[in-house]
């Protein structure tokens, strides 16, 4: 990905909230959110230099002849927006599972008549390599263009470890030359694959095979395991993300979806973040906050099952980190529309405009280890969006309607 190389002044904007100095766990009000009235922003080399004022920066521009990128009409500048939990390197459609779902089939009645993860996992093992790549690159292009500058994105679908190398191969494809910048996690632990009968050997064969070729090839450094009875259950769990650990993988964990458990195997495993946590109560909110897991929820999967959404405010006022993410995929959460699906959460939930944008932004950085990004200040990635708006309030408002206009990652606009 290349970077703006000469120093580049942009603005004036009629606001730019930086998301900087606000806390990293807990409630936050909308009065503790830094908005500079007027605002512009210097990068140099793909990150910011200076954010302030337009006119002093402006002063500082003329005197030392940067190239001035004027903004001509009311916008308002964010971060780029880090989706942290998605499966968007997938192939086929299951849109019989979500026809057969509203139509009032269980579950395991649709996984039985063919359909369900594994049906994914056919049709991804079917697509080649160039498939994969471009059908990646199609969801890439449609994410940038709503603003989504980081994407967290999982294996998963190939589940053995040719596929699966398949499939992060096809991420590390796209991430050279696509401007969305991609991180990697190998979720080969999604479900025990049809070929195996055993889940443990299943797991210790991707620990003994798999995982020392993903990190020989560079090709991911985050693990991420499937905790829920019709995958894997607490004790396989935690060994193996244990072991992941020792061969130098930072962890995630697929937690309380349907059923609790997962949340204590993120806690002990000292995993960095507990994704999904519909049905975490206040036993496990406990328990990840006393170990720092951040709690990353996924509205996408409430609206696409039909089910309620993660206790986001219960987490906030626990003094969790809360992150909010799409998991975009063929199955549960086909929308993968990060600022419509936080802003429905925040109405639901009753989150206030600053928690839900922090939770895409800052919050996000956070679930994916990245302290880079999130926040527009001196030494962070120069990644910002645009909105056409003179008043930042009206990006939720609009429930993700009001779109970026305008989008730069490291300094360069996409």
């Amino acid at each position: 990905m290349k970077h703006e190389t000469s120093h580049t002044l942009i603005g004036p904007f009629c606001q730019v909230l930086t998301m900087a100095g606000l806390p990293e766990v807990g409630p936050i009000a909308d009065e503790q959110l830094e908005v500079i009235e007027n605002g512009g922003v210097l990068m140099f080399e793909g990150q910011i230099v200076l954010v302030g004022d337009y006119q002093k920066l402006l002063n500082i521009a003329k005197e030392e002849q940067y190239t001035l990128h004027k903004i001509d009409q009311p916008m308002v500048l964010l971060p780029g927006l880090v989706d942290a939990h998605t499966h968007i390197c997938f192939a086929g459609s299951r849109a019989n599972d979500y026809a057969m779902r509203v139509a009032g089939k269980s579950y395991l009645e649709i996984a039985r008549s063919g359909g369900g993860i594994l049906d994914s996992v056919r049709k991804t093992r079917e697509a080649t390599l160039v498939e994969l790549v471009e059908l990646l690159k199609k969801r890439c292009d449609r994410h940038l263009a709503e603003g989504v500058t980081t994407c967290e994105v999982k294996s998963g679908y190939g589940l053995t470890t040719e596929e699966e190398i398949k499939m992060l191969e096809a991420i590390q494809l796209v991430n050279k030359h696509h401007s969305l910048e991609l991180i990697p996690t190998c979720l080969a632990a999604h479900m025990r694959p049809p070929e195996h009968t055993d889940s443990r050997l299943y797991l210790l064969e991707v620990l003994s095979h798999l995982l020392p070729q993903i990190k020989e090839q560079g090709l991911a450094n985050r693990v991420d395991i499937f905790i829920e009875e019709t995958a894997f259950n607490e004790e396989e769990s935690l060994e193996y993300l244990i072991a992941a650990k020792e061969l130098g993988f930072e962890i995630t964990v697929h937690a309380d979806q349907f059923s609790t458990g997962g949340s204590r195997i993120a806690a002990e495993a000292g995993a960095i973040s507990a994704d999904h946590l519909e049905a975490s109560g206040e036993a496990e909110i406990a328990l990840m906050k006393q170990s720092g897991v951040v709690a990353t929820v996924l509205p996408g999967a409430s609206l696409g099952l039909g089910m309620h959404y993660a206790p986001a405010r219960k987490m906030l006022d626990g003094g969790l980190c809360l992150a909010i993410a799409t998991d975009w995929n063929p199955g549960s959460a086909p929308m993968g529309d990060l600022l419509m699906q936080a802003a429905l959460l925040g109405a639901a939930e009753k989150l206030t405009v600053a928690e839900t944008l922090a939770g895409i932004t800052v919050r996000a950085a956070k679930a994916l280890n990245l302290t880079d990004r999130g926040t527009i200040e001196k030494g962070k990635l120069a990644d910002l969006i645009a909105f056409p708006t003179d008043n930042y309030k009206e990006i939720l408002y609009q429930q993700g309607k009001l779109k970026p206009a305008q989008v730069w990652k490291l300094g360069m606009e996409v």
